[in-house]
């Protein structure tokens, strides 16, 4: 590495880092001043306050991870431009992709970090800042569905509830089958509800219908305590459940919603898919950044800076739009993560092109 990858390299780590350092305790004060009258109705402690902001840091921040590194770029390529420095370095030789070099390192980094950050780190954080946030911010508010839930906990027993208290931990007009392998009613439990208590589930007006050939036998009681295999939680996960498991968990996790024939399985696998998404578009607007800013403008750093918060929020409206059409309406979550980011991959390689000209 020569001494001009070295400085090119310190420059984009380091004006990355100012940005973050920068713009998250913005982040965080304005956070506070919107929700600090719901934490003092809501009673919220202060530990727990202070670690809401923590997992605030690292989840929003990994949000935008990308667009911090993108203005960074734009903010410190178009100084270099406008010292005439990208000048110097070209004129004395260096080709256009030679000069990328050290942002491709960079960007290799910060990739890496926001894979490692994703897959490890920030589903912890993910998950202490949605239960702070539904727990003080949010009161009241239903963080999953509650109503007509049905699950396929394997081959053949199903569930359903027709609707569920998460914080009583008591679901109504439950229902239990069990099918043969011939797809023949084995067994039907029914109960007005179905609570957990302790280790083990309480039924009330509980009535069990056994198939027998072509022989019904009902047994019923006023309540019954059993034992199931499923746990209470698995009715209904909460809405942010995928953001709150690492790789291994999540792949698990997805491979038995399949099973149970969950209805918003995409939304799971949108959020495995942008994990691996987010380090690649590191790499792309990378490119765009440098593209844009390493040509010396009339207009300067303003015209650079505007132009590339105008690609940020184009970037964010169609990875938005995307991710809402594979959630809503069955878009295949794969394409909904590739197709921004082969877009602009379009557009890097041909500003690229236009800037070495």
């Amino acid at each position: 590495m020569t001494i001009i990858d070295k400085y090119i390299l310190k420059r984009y780590l380091v004006t990355f880092a100012v940005m973050l350092l920068l713009f998250i305790p913005i982040g965080i004060m304005a956070n506070l001043a919107e929700q600090i009258g719901k934490m003092i109705d809501n009673e919220a402690p202060l530990n727990e306050i202070l670690m809401y902001y923590l997992n605030f840091t690292i989840y929003i921040g990994n949000l935008l991870f990308p667009i911090f590194l993108f203005l960074s770029i734009i903010f410190f390529t178009s100084k270099l431009a406008s010292n005439t420095e990208i000048i110097a370095i070209l004129s004395s030789g260096v080709s256009y992709g030679r000069f990328l070099r050290p942002y491709m390192i960079g960007a290799t980094i910060i990739a890496i970090t926001m894979l490692a950050m994703g897959m490890f780190l920030v589903p912890k954080a993910s998950e202490g800042f949605n239960e702070f946030k539904y727990k003080y911010l949010k009161k009241g508010k239903q963080d999953r569905v509650t109503s007509n839930i049905f699950n396929q906990l394997n081959e053949n027993d199903f569930i359903y509830v027709s609707s569920f208290d998460p914080a009583r931990k008591i679901g109504y007009n439950f229902t239990f089958e069990r099918f043969t392998g011939d797809d023949q009613l084995d067994f039907k439990i029914s109960a007005a509800n179905i609570r957990w208590i302790d280790s083990l589930y309480r039924l009330t007006s509980y009535r069990k219908r056994v198939v027998r050939g072509d022989t019904a036998i009902v047994r019923s009681k006023r309540r019954l305590d059993t034992l199931f295999t499923f746990k209470i939680e698995d009715l209904t996960p909460v809405s942010y459940v995928a953001e709150t498991k690492n790789l291994a968990e999540l792949n698990k996790f997805i491979r038995d919603q399949k099973r149970k024939g969950a209805s918003n399985i995409n939304s799971y696998i949108l959020v495995k898919y942008k994990r691996w998404a987010m380090p690649i578009s590191a790499f792309i607007l990378t490119l765009i950044a440098v593209a844009v800013s390493s040509v010396k403008r009339r207009g300067g750093m303003g015209i650079n800076l505007a132009f590339g918060i105008g690609v940020a929020f184009i970037y964010i409206f169609f990875d938005r739009v995307f991710g809402t059409l594979a959630e809503q309406s069955g878009f295949s979550p794969i394409l909904a993560v590739i197709i921004p980011n082969f877009l602009f991959g379009v557009l890097a390689v041909y500003l690229l092109q236009k800037a070495k000209r």
